[in-house]
C-alpha cells in the first residue's frame, strides 16, 4: 500500500464522514478506497461500453398486472444469450422480484436491463454490474 495524501474541502469531509458512520467504515481511508473503486469501475464503463460484462438485473414488479409475467418472460428468451439464470420470488400477494444475473457487452446489458425496467407494472428495477475481468486494486 502507499499512502497518499489528498486535500478536500470540509463539505467534503462532512459527506465523507457521514458515510463512514451510515456504512460502518473504520476509517476515512476504507471509505475513499471503496469510493475511488466505485467511481473508478464507473469510469471503465463509461470509457468502454463494449466491454465483456457480468451484471445481476433486480427488479420487482405487479405479478398481477395484465400480460406482464408472459411479456418479461418473451423479453428474457429473446434476450437468451444474455441471461444465465434467473430467480424469482413471490415477495407478498401482488409482488414479485426477480434477480437475473447477465453476461455479455455492457451496451446490450444496459439496454435489457432499460426495457425491462421501464415496461409498465414494473415498480422498481436496478442493473449492478461487474467487468468481466475485474482488476486488481
Amino acid at each position: 500500500m502507499q499512502r497518499v495524501t489528498v486535500t478536500l474541502d470540509e463539505e467534503l469531509v462532512a459527506e465523507v464522514d457521514a458515510l463512514m458512520r451510515e456504512r460502518g467504515y473504520q476509517n476515512r481511508s476504507e471509505a475513499i478506497r471503496d469510493l475511488t473503486r466505485s467511481g473508478l469501475k464507473q469510469a471503465r464503463e463509461e470509457a468502454a461500453p463494449d466491454s465483456p460484462c457480468m451484471g445481476a438485473l433486480v427488479y420487482v414488479y405487479d405479478h398481477a398486472a395484465r400480460e406482464l409475467s408472459k411479456r418479461l418472460t418473451r423479453h428474457s428468451h429473446d434476450h437468451h444469450d444474455l441471461t444465465l439464470s434467473t430467480l424469482h420470488v413471490h415477495i407478498n400477494h401482488d409482488s414479485c422480484l426477480e434477480v437475473a444475473l447477465l453476461k455479455g457487452q455492457g451496451r446490450a446489458l444496459k439496454q435489457f436491463a432499460a426495457e425491462v425496467t421501464s415496461s409498465r407494472s414494473v415498480r422498481h428495477g436496478q442493473l449492478v454490474l461487474i467487468p468481466d475481468e475485474e482488476p486488481s486494486f
